[in-house]
């Protein structure tokens, strides 16, 4: 075969590894054991190349561990329940699981021309009743655990679909799908009990070696672990002192006002007698609940008229405003506001005309507060005006341990520790989630459902016509018996968050058909995940919801004492991203179109009738802007191999990288290359010569340098070094043999990024099975060593030529074969030079 057909040669080898089970992950316990694992994919309906560039990274991984002697898991689900499914159902009229697995079938069946050595016997998805099922069993023993609870809480209320949303899909205030004005609502809600985990779970983050440092960080600033002062205000008209905790305790002579959140028992109890409290609190109420969303929003106030008695001063009184920035599941729901040293406050305080106080200025000469708060820091010294603790200068970690020693002291106030870590609420007032396993009983109350009977399986004759959960108005599927009375009951219509679902996927894989969350010996000899990849916008809920759930599935005997912390090493790649073409339409209204109509003419864009688009260069890959590249056309063009070697040569792998088809084509040409120059090493036959060892030695230095590479995740670096060795290989003037075993290593060493090509060429070369199946080839030490160096010669400034000289030769001798050079005696033409600069081991100058 003279030109590597990929259409001929890529089916091919799928089809043999299929037939081998090569990837099909078994337990060996004489074996090492390696789990690489992607973030598994929501099945929108397309895959894009960015996908491929994540799960080539993966198999890159995992291929080579297989050729390392390691047991491999390398699986593929699903993440398939959440609101997309429900929306187009919808839209179209259809069903939540068609959408699902047909998208599933689709984008399966995209993936698997990539070659990936996915073990596909293990696939499932998330909505798969066998999966959802074992997660209600889980839910169950975390409950039995005190890990699960139910209680009050305020959520984001859509009014018009009749649903709580997650934050993500709050918009400005407005519900994503109808537009409405978001509430925040108190209901009765189930909740994960994270936050009693919260010290475990910031404390291991050090442990976390093999994890990036900006995603540590992430994990460790949002469970947010503060040392505080938490007093109470004793209010002038003798009711129950309000509570307040704060970590700036040094301020509290810039006290402004007390505020309380809409949701406080005081501005509740104020709204059920003043119809004005409650109009406000209504007002108030509406917006997302996070607490981004409530620090953008317009601060809104109300002076209830009561007043409260300042700590250090019984003759300062305070007034109370309940404020719609102040949230109620943290700290105590309760702050006091000190504008000049906090920008919320100093907003309000503006606004409403409340006095602002400066209670400390840096050292040089203080700007007077205006429209900014300064803000101290609890490294910088600041001077303290009237400091009550006695100190003059300090530094802000030094002035907040005073005054908490102080207020103790005294004995109005005591030092805590808090975290801004929450429990997680997981009710979802939707269809399309996994039921949660109980019911409500009008004698027995709230009554878990008993193992034998699960799983509770959502009903497929559901519609979608009227807003709201479908589950609400199923009475046949809502109507239970109680489990414990054995009377009449109904089910509980809530459904799971979706973060469940992708919170223990992981320890799934390992026994995906168990009659139980996990089988025991499975995941003692597989877990943890060795190698976890996958994008940083999943760096904080995902990978913390994980981390308590392995947590959580210790405590409840589903996993062992060991994989409390699941993923070993994390990886997050950069996004591939491509040009946005864009004209504009008839309406005034932007126009998207695909790079396929798009024809580039010495760098600008022309539809196939002339109209030149605008460019939006290096833009992240997004449907809605139609700059997707479709890895099934490049497939059918170029075949799967070049896509993944373009992908994972143009730059780090944390890096962004920008699709091109002048990439994908010069990638198309090295792979035709190197093909070309393997039947050229097939057929050939000539006789060893000096120039072997040189060939070899190159050789043994690309096998440590691509090992070294691969290992540190440089998988681009490893491209570069394979670059040069197919160069040096192409020129090799070695004999048969040593271009036989140098091209058979090539192969080797190509097979993790394009296992089609080496399979065919280890073929070619007689390799003995499946190159993925070889012994990874190891470097000999011995032929690392240097004997000889190439030194480039310089004329005038500009290179002309080079040396091959023994390493250690002297300078004199390396003069006089410099001297003797074609190129330079050509240039000296007779003559003499002017200098002649030997750099021993570096570079030779010849100035004329």
């Amino acid at each position: 075969m003279s030109r590597y057909e990929t259409s001929e040669v890529e089916p091919k080898w799928q089809e043999k590894w299929d037939a081998a089970q090569v990837f099909e992950a078994k337990v060996d316990p004489n074996r090492p054991k390696y789990y690489v694992l992607e973030m598994f994919p929501y099945p929108s309906g397309r895959i894009h190349i960015g996908h491929v560039r994540n799960y080539t990274m993966g198999d890159v991984i995992a291929r080579y561990k297989m050729s390392c002697g390691f047991s491999v898991l390398h699986p593929m689900g699903w993440d398939a329940f959440g609101m997309p499914a429900e929306n187009a159902a919808m839209a179209s009229g259809g069903h939540p699981k068609d959408w699902t697995y047909a998208n599933i079938d689709v984008m399966r069946g995209q993936m698997k021309p990539l070659g990936l050595s996915i073990d596909w016997t293990r696939e499932f998805a998330t909505c798969d009743l066998e999966y959802y099922g074992q997660q209600q069993a889980l839910f169950l023993d975390m409950l039995d655990a005190g890990l699960v609870y139910r209680k009050k809480a305020v959520v984001n209320w859509d009014p018009v679909d009749m649903t709580v949303l997650a934050n993500e899909q709050v918009e400005d205030g407005k519900g994503w799908r109808s537009g409405a004005e978001v509430e925040r609502k108190e209901l009765t809600q189930w909740f994960f009990a994270i936050s009693s985990m919260a010290d475990e779970l910031l404390e291991a983050i050090g442990d976390l070696d093999d994890w990036p440092p900006k995603v540590k960080l992430m994990q460790e600033n949002w469970i947010g672990k503060s040392r505080g002062l938490q007093f109470g205000f004793e209010r002038v008209d003798g009711g129950d002192p309000i509570e307040v905790y704060t970590t700036r305790p040094d301020t509290l002579n810039g006290a402004s006002f007390v505020g309380i959140s809409p949701g406080h028992p005081i501005a509740k109890a104020m709204a059920e007698e003043n119809p004005e409290v409650a109009a406000f609190i209504k007002e108030a109420s509406k917006g997302g609940t996070t607490a981004e969303a409530v620090e953008k929003a317009e601060k809104l106030g109300y002076d209830t008229g009561l007043r409260v008695k300042h700590p250090l001063n019984p003759d300062w009184e305070l007034p109370v405003w309940i404020a719609n920035f102040i949230l109620m599941d943290y700290g105590t729901g309760a702050i006091f506001a000190c504008p000049a040293h906090d920008q919320r406050d100093l907003d309000f305080c503006r606004k409403y005309d409340l006095p602002v106080i400066d209670t400390f200025f840096g050292l040089e000469d203080a700007t007077p507060v205006e429209a900014e708060a300064f803000v101290p820091t609890k490294t910088e010294r600041v001077r303290w005006v009237d400091h009550f603790a006695g100190l003059d200068i300090a530094t802000g970690e030094e002035a907040i341990e005073a005054t908490i020693d102080f207020a103790e002291a005294a004995g109005w106030g005591k030092g805590v520790e808090q975290f801004r870590l929450r429990d997680w609420g997981l009710s979802r007032q939707r269809y399309w989630g996994c039921p949660i396993p109980v019911v409500h009983c009008a004698t027995c109350g709230v009554v878990p459902e008993k193992k034998e009977n699960l799983p509770i399986a959502l009903p497929d004759d559901v519609s979608f016509d009227v807003p709201g959960n479908p589950l609400d108005r199923h009475p046949a599927w809502r109507d239970a018996t109680c489990p414990t009375c054995g009377g009449a009951a109904q089910r509980e219509t809530d459904t799971m968050d979706t973060f469940v679902d992708s919170s223990w996927y992981y320890a799934r894989f390992t026994a995906p058909r168990a009659t139980t969350p996990t089988d025991m010996a499975e995941v003692d000899y597989w877990m943890n995940v060795d190698q976890y990849i996958g994008g940083i916008e999943h760096a904080i809920l995902h990978l913390l919801y994980s981390r308590f759930f392995a947590r959580a599935m210790q405590v409840t005997g589903h996993l062992p004492e060991s994989a409390k912390e699941p993923f070993n090493a994390l990886f997050t790649q950069g996004m591939v991203t491509h040009a946005i073409f864009k004209t504009t339409g008839a309406d005034g209204r932007p126009k998207y179109h695909y790079p396929e109509e798009v024809e580039l003419r010495e760098g600008k864009g022309f539809l196939e009738d002339g109209t030149e688009v605008d460019i939006i260069p290096s833009a992240k890959m997004s449907k809605s802007k139609n700059n997707v590249v479709d890895p099934q056309a490049i497939i059918a063009q170029y075949g799967a191999d070049t896509a993944r070697w373009f992908v994972l040569s143009d730059s780090p792998p944390e890096r962004d990288v920008e699709w091109t088809a002048s990439g994908a084509e010069a990638s198309y040409k090295h792979l035709q290359r190197v093909w070309r120059i393997a039947s050229d090493v097939a057929r050939a036959d000539r006789a060893a010569n000096d120039a072997d060892a040189e060939l070899l030695r190159a050789m043994h230095k690309t096998i440590q340098e691509v090992t070294q590479a691969i290992d540190g995740f440089a998988f681009n670096a490893a491209v570069a070094k394979l670059y040069g060795f197919t160069n040096t290989l192409n020129k090799s003037d070695a004999g048969a043999e040593a271009r036989r075993i140098a091209c058979r290593t090539l192969a080797q060493l190509m097979s993790p990024m394009t296992p089609h090509l080496a399979e065919e060429i280890w073929a070619l070369l007689d390799g003995e099975g499946f190159v993925l199946n070889a012994e990874w080839p190891k470097a000999d030490p011995a032929m690392l060593v240097e004997d000889t160096i190439t030194l480039p010669i310089q004329i005038n400034g500009k290179r002309r030529s080079e040396l091959k000289i023994a390493k250690d030769l002297p300078k004199d001798e390396v003069e006089k074969l410099a001297l003797a050079d074609e190129a330079v005696v050509k240039a000296l033409d007779g003559g003499t030079p002017k200098k002649l600069i030997v750099v021993p081991g570096r570079i030779v100058n010849v100035v004329i």
